[in-house]
């Protein structure tokens, strides 16, 4: 019988584990857009970054709803351009123009939430204490 190996991971390398096997990970997402608008033209880009960016084995699957109806249907989408993570899991659902790469990551799971405000928010709070 062989023996177990029960040699414990330091943080250090747990944690490198933990990001090695996310990058590995297959992320399947779904943009809806309507048509070719900026707004739609603007999602698509700064998703294609993000992919490229922080996505080793990314599957982008774009849909226009205009020529796919059935399809933002199915989905339940509400608004568009609205970005779905169907893999991995959790499923998640972002709604919006997809310019705020920091909360498109964190709404991916590439980022963890950082105990620093986004800047917009940091500087409403100087603008209060004024």
């Amino acid at each position: 019988m062989a023996k177990k190996d029960t040699k414990k991971l330091s943080a250090t390398e747990s944690m490198e584990q933990a990001v090695a096997k996310r990058d590995n990970e297959k992320y399947v997402l779904r943009l809806y857009i309507t048509g070719m608008t900026p707004r739609s033209q603007a999602a698509l880009r700064n998703v294609k970054k993000i992919c490229s960016a922080y996505m080793e084995n990314c599957e982008l699957e774009v849909i226009d709803i205009y020529q796919q109806p059935q399809l933002a249907k199915g989905d339940q989408i509400i608004a568009v351009p609205t970005l779905v993570k169907k893999l991995p899991l959790p499923l998640r659902k972002l709604i919006g123009d997809l310019s705020q790469e920091d909360r498109i990551l964190l709404g991916l799971d590439l980022r963890s939430k950082s105990t620093t405000p986004p800047p917009r928010i940091r500087q409403r709070k100087e603008l209060k204490n004024d």
